[in-house]
């Protein structure tokens, strides 16, 4: 009897078992695929497309510095591989932004919320800036005859560039119109000071008009070396070029007038025989009483930090 009941327990036991192994279990849901890119773009231009690609349908909030983007935050994917979502971003300003997404899966079973990578981005601006109404172009040449330790090799005036090395003689050339006399050169007749403020130097740099083998333009030179009184910082070279015009009696105003339409020269009549006017834009010259007051100009590099104009060390042998 005893060997009997055992038989019975033991079979219980493995049916017991095979009902407990031979049960279905539940897979674990599967973390998506999930990348942001795009973000490239001009600040004030066309919204900045933002892209995220996931693994599997559903929706994506779209976040820069951590803040949802206002109808961005629910944005569908596509519903069929590469399942897709899109954002126009408007940034708020130009330069550095980091851009991250958060994705919800459609399927919550089979898959599971997923963060995106960190993109960060920059946001462009135009590097000329804004007329003010001085315009400014800047660029920086080595000095003639230039001294230093690779001055035999590397001492070639005139080599327009942004990399110096320490004890080499550097030219800033400046070049300005004033849109407030019709957009007229700036010269020594109508500026009052130009100069240019070298972040680590005391006294600003004094800028000089003159000929040039030929044509003209404003100039100062850094000195940089080890000596003192000469500029020595390594890296970048932080600056500023200030101009400022002299007050004035007149002014050049854009104004706009009818003139005769012309292709190739010659005026357009219509069927009927009449000429066509266009409007046209032209500068009066308009007398100013009180006297305008001269404008102030000023210009500091927005170009990435590869482009900038940097002093480096001698190269060791």
């Amino acid at each position: 009897m005893k060997k009997i009941i055992s038989s019975v327990v033991t079979v219980a036991l493995i049916m017991a078992g095979g009902i407990a192994l031979g049960a279905p279990a539940h897979a674990a849901a599967a973390t998506p695929t999930f990348v942001l890119s795009g973000g490239n773009g001009v600040y004030g231009l066309d919204p900045i497309s933002i892209v995220a690609t996931a693994g599997a349908e559903g929706t994506v909030k779209f976040m820069v510095g951590g803040v949802a983007l206002t109808g961005c935050d629910a944005s569908a994917t596509t519903s069929v591989a590469p399942f897709v979502a899109k954002c126009a971003w408007t940034p708020a300003a130009p330069g550095a932004a980091t851009l991250t997404a958060t994705f919800t899966p459609k399927d919550a079973t089979a898959f599971t919320v997923a963060t995106s990578n960190t993109l960060p981005v920059k946001v462009g601006t135009p590097v000329q800036g804004v007329v003010s109404p001085i315009h400014i172009y800047v660029d920086e040449v080595l000095a003639t005859g230039t001294t230093g330790a690779l001055a035999p090799r590397f001492g070639q005036g005139c080599t327009v560039s942004s990399e110096y090395i320490i004890g080499q003689q550097i030219v800033f050339r400046v070049y300005a119109n004033n849109a407030d006399q019709g957009g007229a050169v700036m010269d020594s007749s109508n500026t009052a000071s130009a100069f240019v403020q070298v972040v680590g130097m005391k006294d600003p740099l004094k800028l000089n008009y003159g000929n040039h083998s030929g044509v003209s333009f404003w100039t100062a030179v850094l000195n940089t070396g080890t000596a003192e009184g000469k500029y020595s910082t390594l890296g970048v070279i932080k600056f500023k070029v200030t101009m400022v015009a002299k007050d004035q009696k007149t002014a050049k105003v854009l104004s706009t007038k009818l003139a005769p339409k012309k292709v190739n020269g010659a005026i357009v009549y219509d069927a009927e025989g009449r000429m066509v006017s266009e409007r046209v834009t032209y500068y009066r010259t308009v007398t100013m009483n009180p006297i305008l007051k001269g404008a102030v100009g000023t210009w500091e590099s927005n170009f990435t930090a590869a482009s900038q104009l940097t002093l480096y060390a001698v190269p060791k042998a």
